[in-house]
């Protein structure tokens, strides 16, 4: 079974995120689960939400305390210890930011990390172009599928049709495009 935590901030997608990662998953073909992890948070408080994924039905609902996968949609959660728990020799990170690997590797020495596990794309800078908007989420999705090989291009495709086809046309095309961007970096 593969875990993935995303952290993010309220308003951000987050939850969206996951969704979309676990509706991929599925049009692959597997068992998934999403789901999130807050209170009464506001926009802008941290929040996390969870996706499983696996080739059996998955019976657990409790939530991930040791990713796979970890996907942090804003940079300056890496100061919390929220983000860094848990994490496995083996856990891969995938962060949303405009700094190089080298500046992630200084900034933030508290991620026990390696370095070959930390991947990066500045899908802000994606969104800001495609979207209009400061929307991160479903393009750090595009660079999810390509570095990680865990979803598709063509579920993830499918999933953002299918979550946002009670949206205008315009918002499903221009995700898939700033999807597709993304996966191409």
């Amino acid at each position: 079974m593969l875990e993935i935590r995303v952290h993010g901030r309220g308003g951000q997608g987050v939850v969206t995120a996951s969704e979309i990662i676990a509706i991929s998953a599925f049009k692959d073909g597997f068992f998934s689960q999403a789901f999130p992890s807050f209170g009464v948070e506001r926009t802008g408080a941290p929040i996390e939400a969870f996706t499983r994924i696996s080739n059996k039905f998955i019976r657990t609902r409790e939530q991930i305390y040791n990713p796979d996968i970890i996907i942090v949609l804003d940079a300056s959660l890496l100061d919390s210890q929220t983000v860094s728990q848990g994490i496995k020799k083996e856990t891969k990170i995938l962060i949303n930011t405009s700094l190089s690997l080298e500046d992630i590797l200084k900034k933030y020495s508290n991620l026990k990390i390696k370095k070959e596990n930390i991947l990066i794309i500045d899908a802000t800078n994606i969104a800001l172009k495609i979207l209009g908007k400061n929307l991160a989420n479903t393009v750090i999705l595009g660079a999810l599928a390509k570095q990680t090989e865990i979803i598709s291009i063509n579920g993830l495709k499918k999933a953002i049709s299918e979550k946002f086809s009670e949206k205008n046309k315009d918002i499903i095309k221009k995700n898939l495009k700033a999807v597709i961007s993304a996966y191409e970096k």
